[in-house]
């Protein structure tokens, strides 16, 4: 028997919508935050070139700061939020979009504010994709641990790369080109590598 689509995890840009969560100046401390923004960034500049919509929140700004510049998040504007989760801020967004079928999920923490949000997406019927290597803690045994916890509740683990050539899909697409120069560096190492090897039960 066939899979059914929503198992088989696909995403495409008519019925995605990237979530940028909380990247802000006082989290700079938090372990491959650079790393961190830049594969976010580049997720970025592929949702505008493919037009997926991307949604941006501020957790407590007055305290945390605003959204770190490079992340070129520029024109988007950053809801503030005190929840957790993304889904209460961007309630009016999600119920304006009824093709929305998959979450792409980048951002900070990931066993808070990402895991929370990954939860209540799930409630919604929606597919959640987390990029792995656009999320991260400022424990590594909070980040490996959360990471596991969505994968068993349903939430599908992806890489940036791995999910912007499903988005592209072809290489007939017109901005593959283009997409080509972002992808063609590898994403930098935010230390994932130890997480899915032998040492790590917790993903076998």
């Amino acid at each position: 028997m066939a899979a059914s689509r929503h198992a088989l995890g696909r995403v495409s840009p008519e019925s995605s919508v990237l979530f940028l969560c909380d990247m802000q100046e006082k989290f700079r401390h938090v372990a491959y935050f650079s790393q961190i923004v830049s594969v976010a960034a580049r997720m970025l500049r592929v949702a505008r070139l493919l037009g997926v919509p991307a949604l941006l929140t501020e957790q407590y700004p007055q305290g945390l700061g605003p959204t770190v510049p490079e992340l070129g998040a520029q024109g988007l504007q950053a809801l503030s939020k005190t929840c957790f989760s993304m889904v209460p801020a961007l309630q009016q967004e999600l119920d304006s979009r009824p093709q929305l079928k998959s979450v792409l999920l980048c951002g900070l923490e990931t066993q808070a504010c990402i895991m929370q949000t990954a939860l209540d997406l799930l409630d919604r019927g929606l597919q959640v994709h987390v990029v792995v290597d656009a999320c991260s803690s400022r424990s590594q045994v909070d980040r490996l641990v959360a990471l596991a916890r969505m994968r068993q509740s349903g939430v599908f683990l992806s890489t940036s790369e791995g999910l912007i050539l499903q988005l592209v899909r072809d290489a007939v697409n017109p901005h593959f080109k283009e997409i080509q120069k972002i992808i063609k560096e590898p994403a930098p190492d935010s230390g994932l590598l130890g997480f899915f090897q032998d040492q790590s039960p917790l993903f076998r």
